[in-house]
């Protein structure tokens, strides 16, 4: 059974907290590009781990992430100007560049230095795939922004999208890794559920690695042959889906890596970044977006009731949900356990064995930082700075094969 402190360990993330403290070690999205796309743009509020934040862009282009309140008495920095390399408060005209110096105190004395005895909260950001992340942690330990197949991908071959989710970041990730759920809740298709064509109790493994863990689930396709899907969680919250149920990965398959990003303990930024061997076209990247509205909150969300239909639930679907992708009727799961649910009253079963394994590895980092010990994946070392194929596998096996027989394994995916 998991412990009332196991989970408040888990799922609190503001500063000073076991959980907070392990994700500052990491490089993290803050917000997308696209919401400060031109130099000097206004600036936006970002809320991150439970900090209230302001992300804007100088007139050179760069990024910068500063505490919302200005280091005067406090105004909030939203409503600075931002204009010639900073960020300008509107209360006295503090003004501050993405680095957090201080670079004019308008109403102060013209030969006081006051200013240089000052440094505004700052955070670095680096600009990868669409995503502005941002690193929260102490400077002298701050890591290399590991190399993930996307660092690299043309922009072209993959797009990128969030949604706000009103709930804990760890009931949002635990769904990744919980592929029984995948029968049921992700039915669009009542007889193909009554045939029996997909198992509803697939045989599960979980394997730690450097980067975190991967989740195995194996499904039976008739008496002679099995379905393999491999899937990596990767340290802090991200996690990688194979994509379509097919025996293999072809050209125009597409691949998503995921990212469960805490904006406090009772909401979170899902980050989709999708991606695959061949170009988008515009059409698709709109359809991609078009569950979610300007603000990214999902157009089918809890004050609608999801927009479920009960005829439709009778008749086609197994939640009643029609969802352009099956994250929304992930949302629906995962928002109605409550903010932050109480998992000393779950009754947990074979099909949560990859959930537990999950939580075992987030528990153990988290108390590895709370020791003074390094956690997992950081990344140090230039030369061990390559995950490019890090990736979900797929496949079909023989009936009694091993998932370790796998192609993409042997060639050292996941």
């Amino acid at each position: 059974m998991f412990s009332r402190e196991e989970n408040e360990l888990l799922t609190r993330v503001g500063p000073s907290t076991a959980m907070g403290n392990l994700m500052r070690r990491y490089w993290l999205p803050a917000l997308l590009s696209e919401e400060i796309l031109m130099p000097d743009c206004p600036p936006v509020r970002v809320r991150l781990l439970g900090e209230d934040l302001v992300g804007f862009r100088d007139s050179n282009g760069k990024v910068g992430l500063l505490d919302e309140h200005c280091s005067h008495r406090g105004t909030s920095l939203f409503y600075g100007r931002n204009e010639e390399c900073g960020l300008r408060c509107i209360y006295h005209g503090w003004k501050y560049d993405v680095e957090g110096n201080v670079l004019d105190t308008p109403a102060e004395p013209a030969d006081s230095d006051f200013k240089r005895k000052l440094r505004h909260t700052a955070y670095p950001c680096r600009e990868v795939a669409g995503i502005v992340f941002t690193y929260m942690g102490p400077q002298e330990k701050m890591p290399l922004f590991p190399a993930y197949e996307w660092v690299s991908l043309p922009d072209d071959r993959m797009h990128v999208v969030k949604s706000y989710l009103q709930c804990n970041y760890l009931q949002g990730i635990e769904g990744d890794f919980d592929s029984s759920h995948t029968t049921f809740l992700h039915c669009n298709n009542l007889a193909d559920l009554a045939r029996l064509n997909r198992d509803g109790a697939p045989t599960l493994e979980a394997e730690e690695s450097d980067y975190g863990m991967r989740a195995i689930s194996i499904r039976q396709l008739g008496p002679d042959k099995s379905y393999v899907r491999i899937s990596p969680f990767i340290m802090p919250a991200f996690s990688i889906v194979p994509g379509p149920a097919t025996a293999k990965f072809e050209e125009n398959d597409s691949r998503a890596f995921r990212f469960w990003i805490p904006i406090d303990d009772t909401s979170t930024w899902f980050y989709i970044l999708t991606m695959r061997d061949m170009p988008f076209s515009a059409e698709e990247r709109a359809s991609a977006r078009s569950w979610v509205d300007a603000g990214y909150r999902r157009i089918r969300n809890a004050g609608n009731n999801y927009l479920q239909d009960r005829e439709h639930q009778k008749s086609r679907s197994y939640s009643g949900i029609k969802a352009v992708i099956p994250a929304e009727q992930d949302g629906c799961a995962t928002e109605s356990m409550g903010p932050i649910y109480d998992r000393t009253q779950e009754h947990l079963g074979y099909s949560d064995k990859t959930i537990i394994a999950l939580r075992k590895v987030l528990l153990r980092a988290a108390r590895s930082v709370q020791e003074g010990r390094e956690p997992p994946h950081i990344v140090t070392d230039p030369k061990l700075n390559d995950f490019s194929r890090l990736r979900a596998v797929k496949g079909v096996l023989p009936a009694n094969g091993s998932w370790r027989e796998l192609p993409d394994l042997e060639q050292g995916v996941v």
